[in-house]
């Protein structure tokens, strides 16, 4: 009996060393590409799952229930033999402390997407050599995810893995493909990395852990004090306002945040908003009908 007990915890042991970083649904629509051949993109569909979640990312052991989730819609608009256009929207979130509630921390749009594929070829992130658009692309945005939700639990946290996107960036941008390089618009995966690491936007970073560990994570404790840190956390986000108009971080974070900030200020404990909706309109005047709808 007791020999039997040592192989399950072993075995229970051996899966959670073993278990990946994240918990990522891939999806893809093809709607746009005429043609009858979709086998095509329902392989794809399961290798880049199979790639993004039984690939291990860092070097560190995440339990089950830390896994991160996420997912990844990618709609294709063209397909010229091997050759795919389209975009990728990234979503992920996670649980908020003692609670059924999953909050939203990343949501981005990415519509330079484009990338060779045949049919059945491996999907492997080369971390010394460019080898594939699409793997590259999934693989920064891989890191991406996991910085946010580091960034969640610890001030700073996500740095490591920021710093991990970078390298998939720097090994990208003589490749030719769209979004890797600051001539290629504002809102890219250069624009982002660009941001994210630099010391004038630390204040982000702050926020971030501000909003979620001694705000959303405090909710179910004492919600009137954790709105107080939510909005403290968002009046960093002012501060950095004020010194960078119309950073592109404080719209990355609106585009996950703006549903979420209007729901925690209408309802619980009262909190006076006027002064925070007046800052929100300044913030982010794209989404002043939320803040006006906010009581």
């Amino acid at each position: 009996m007791r020999s039997i007990v040592q192989i399950i915890f072993f075995l229970f042991a051996i899966i959670q060393l073993n278990a990946q970083e994240l918990n990522c649904t891939i999806t893809i629509n093809s709607d746009k590409v005429p043609g009858s051949n979709k086998q095509i993109f329902t392989t794809l569909q399961n290798s880049l799952n199979d790639f993004i979640n039984q690939t291990r990312w860092t070097g560190y052991n995440y339990k089950n229930q830390e896994r991160v989730n996420c997912n990844m819609s990618i709609i294709i608009d063209e397909q010229n033999g091997s050759s795919f256009k389209g975009s990728i929207q990234i979503q992920s979130s996670r649980p908020v402390y003692n609670s059924n509630y999953s909050t939203p921390v990343f949501n981005f749009k990415d519509t330079n997407f484009s990338f060779q594929y045949l049919e059945f070829e491996p999907l492997v992130y080369n971390a010394t050599t460019f080898e594939s658009n699409l793997v590259s692309m999934i693989t920064y945005y891989v890191y991406v995810v996991l910085g946010m939700d580091a960034d969640t639990f610890s001030q700073y946290g996500g740095i490591s893995f920021f710093t991990q996107a970078q390298d998939v960036l720097a090994q990208a941008q003589q490749s030719g493909y769209k979004g890797w390089n600051q001539a290629d618009g504002a809102r890219t995966r250069f624009s982002l990395t660009d941001n994210i690491l630099s010391p004038t936007y630390k204040e982000f970073h702050t926020a971030m852990y501000q909003y979620h560990l001694h705000g959303l994570d405090l909710m179910s404790k004492d919600p009137k004090t954790a709105k107080e840190n939510i909005a403290e956390a968002l009046g960093i986000l002012k501060t950095l306002h004020n010194s960078r108009p119309n950073a592109f971080l404080l719209r990355v974070f609106m585009d996950s945040k703006s549903d979420e900030i209007v729901e925690i200020f209408s309802d619980g404990p009262r909190y006076e908003t006027f002064e925070l909706k007046e800052d929100l309109i300044r913030i982010s005047p794209l989404n002043a009908e939320k803040w006006n709808s906010i009581k």
